[in-house]
């Protein structure tokens, strides 16, 4: 199925790639921007005003909508969590097919393995703004395909190779956490499984991410030897030694994204090579 498609937030990581490749496969992709076009996206949306997210997509028309806008910042709530709940309102009135991103923040990392029946406990505003917007789009729009996704890395473009980048550069202090196991998704396998759903009708919850486990530690070795730094410039650190509150151990099953798409996902140790 191709036809037209609105994705949300196109100007960002995920959402310039999924544009790219609906496009690519054919879709009429319509993009949106907040604050400046890009190639991707053309169409300013605010998707924090309500009213201008229905007159949009009553306006577009689109037969699906890739939501993969984020706020400036991640604590934005009415961004995260009131945004979602207003696209998927627009979409539910339209009867458009909705694909909510989501992610592995909404988990505390308390039981290690997640499988899409686990439930939501999480620990810092995040990941509580993206629970608020996951009980929004399936109580809204029971139809969705809600994916909970991982780390996104790819083309050094994804936030954990820039911080990488940074902290071997001395731009930035602190540490990659040797006690932070998340299972990273490259963009395009993403982007990829994200165009399978908006043609095959799948409802509920899917966990979309790579197959291989690994701390944020070793992640940014693996980035640095891609990129040809020095692995020793990047500095050590242990969530819990920290102030801080973050799931520590977040690695979401994949049995049932494995059976479903075509689209295979891959682990971090094969596309960093």
């Amino acid at each position: 199925m191709a036809g037209r498609m609105v994705v949300t937030g196109a100007t960002g990581f995920l959402g310039r790639r999924v544009a790219s490749r609906a496009a690519a496969a054919g879709w009429t992709v319509v993009g949106t921007y907040l604050d400046r076009p890009a190639e991707t996206a053309d169409e300013r949306l605010d998707i924090r005003d309500p009213s201008a997210v229905r007159e949009f997509v009553r306006r577009v028309r689109p037969d699906v909508l890739v939501h993969a806008a984020a706020g400036r910042d991640r604590n934005d709530w009415r961004a995260t969590a009131d945004g979602a709940a207003n696209v998927a309102v627009a979409a539910a009135a339209a009867g458009v097919r909705l694909i909510h991103v989501s992610s592995d923040a909404v988990f505390s990392g308390r039981d290690g393995e997640y499988d899409e029946t686990a439930l939501p406990d999480p620990v810092y505003r995040y990941g509580a703004a993206k629970a608020a917007a996951e009980t929004a789009v399936r109580a809204v729009a029971p139809d969705a395909a809600v994916v909970r996704t991982s780390l996104i890395v790819g083309y050094g473009l994804g936030g954990h190779e820039i911080l990488t980048h940074a902290l071997a550069s001395g731009r930035a202090r602190g540490g990659l956490f040797t006690d932070q196991i998340r299972k990273p998704v490259h963009v395009d396998d993403l982007a990829d499984a994200l165009l399978e759903l908006a043609s095959n009708g799948y409802r509920g919850v899917l966990n979309v991410a790579g197959t291989d486990a690994i701390s944020r530690y070793d992640l940014g070795v693996l980035v640095a030897r891609r990129d040809g730094l020095d692995p020793a410039r990047i500095p050590a650190a242990r969530l819990a030694d920290s102030a801080m509150t973050s799931p520590a151990d977040v690695r979401l099953r994949l049995d049932k994204a494995q059976s479903l798409l075509r689209t295979r996902l891959r682990g971090v140790h094969e596309f960093m090579l």
